[in-house]
């Protein structure tokens, strides 16, 4: 009984994890003005009522610098990317945040720390 219970300790934390969306991998580009940013989630959509339904670029502060939108469940399709233009985040900003949003968990609190200043981290790259 002993060895169940370790095992479950142990698988656990894995699958509460598991139902929430996961940032596998970001890039980030800058153009002349502004950031193309490309995010590979992954996440266990299980169809219209539990899929991951967005990502978004945060300042250490909060401040949301750029959102996206994932308007349908990708259900065959995991890990999948998708990226968003336009994002301005100030010049002053070394450090930003990505998050992943799914519909029946919310923000995961697990997000993905970006060094603007490096050319690649864990899990990131950045092109200036």
């Amino acid at each position: 009984m002993k060895k169940y219970g370790l095992l479950l300790m142990i698988l656990l934390p894995g699958l509460v994890f598991a139902d929430q969306a996961v940032i596998r991998h970001a890039e980030f580009e800058q153009n002349a003005t502004s950031w193309t940013v490309s995010v590979t989630l992954q996440h266990a959509d299980t169809g219209w009522d539990h899929y991951a339904d967005g990502w978004r670029v945060v300042t250490v502060e909060g401040k949301v610098l750029g959102h996206r939108t994932l308007y349908h469940p990708h259900v065959n399709e995991q890990p999948f990317t998708r990226n968003l233009s336009g994002i301005k985040i100030p010049v002053e900003v070394n450090t930003v945040f990505v998050e992943a949003h799914d519909k029946v968990h919310g923000w995961n609190k697990e997000r993905l720390k970006v060094n603007l200043q490096q050319a690649q981290g864990e899990r990131y790259r950045v092109r200036r």
